[in-house]
């Protein structure tokens, strides 16, 4: 935390307060009750749709829905959340991940209840999560899953806000980005593993950053690579070294019919 990334802090300091002005409207507590209220049978199990693929010999893509990035401008104008999210389906995905920050990356929650309501892929809300209110949001949306960004966060407020969104029958995606943050990701009980290949100070991007972290991460860990998967080669690199998850967003988000470039990269 110490060396936060000058964009992640800009960002950061946007949550903090937008969950003082939404919690002023509605306290933690009520918010709470309702999200521990809600019916586990309604979630759809992110991990479990992603270890089925696996297991089937395929591989398990948590397929983006992001209208814009911060670094890039808008990806796609012609943004339809539910169509993407049927495209998706058709086009092989496991799993849906949702922007649903609206300063930088033109998200919505909204974009997020019509993307899991138009298919039957579980979701995971993509957002900056800081703090046990975005977590009960999260569930209130029916997110299946949530993001925890070890870089925006403390090893004590990962191990807390991952309790709270298990408590609430979330699966959580722990992301990482070097050695250093992975330590603190080990230290959770999730087995779901993302390491991102965007350095967040250059926004370069390499595949070096996933091979370079392997022999750290043992067997029982779900590992996903995020960013710069844009090729066949790509993919067929990453599954030579047994590395069969994949968060994309970017290229599917430019290409005409998202589920069909997703199919052409992964199948």
């Amino acid at each position: 935390m110490t060396d936060t990334p000058t964009v992640l802090k800009k960002i950061l300091a946007t949550k903090a307060e937008e969950i003082q002005q939404r919690s002023a409207v509605r306290a933690l507590n009520e918010l709470n009750a309702m999200a521990r209220d809600r019916d586990a049978g309604e979630l759809r199990g992110f991990y479990r749709s992603m270890c089925a693929r696996i297991e089937a010999g395929d591989p398990a893509v948590i397929a983006e829905i992001k209208k814009a990035s911060p670094s890039k401008g808008v990806l796609r104008e012609n943004f339809q959340p539910e169509a993407i999210a049927e495209s998706y389906q058709q086009g092989g995905a496991a799993c849906l991940s949702v922007l649903t920050d609206a300063q930088y990356f033109q998200g919505h929650e909204d974009y997020l209840i019509a993307a899991r309501a138009a298919c039957d892929l579980p979701v995971i809300r993509k957002d900056f999560l800081v703090d046990p209110y975005q977590i009960a949001e999260a569930r209130l949306l029916n997110a299946d899953c949530v993001l925890l960004i070890v870089a925006a966060l403390s090893r004590m407020q990962l191990q807390d806000l991952e309790g709270y969104a298990h408590e609430l029958g979330m699966d959580v995606l722990v992301e990482v980005h070097d050695a250093e943050e992975l330590e603190s990701a080990l230290t959770l009980k999730t087995p779901l593993l993302g390491i991102n290949n965007r350095n967040l100070h250059t926004f370069d991007v390499t595949l070096d950053t996933t091979f370079g972290l392997l022999d750290k991460i043992a067997d029982d860990r779900l590992l996903v690579t995020e960013s710069g998967i844009l090729t066949r080669d790509d993919v067929d690199v990453m599954r030579e070294r047994n590395v069969n998850a994949f968060l994309v967003g970017e290229a599917f988000m430019r290409a005409e019919d998202p589920g069909q470039a997703l199919q052409e990269l992964f199948y």
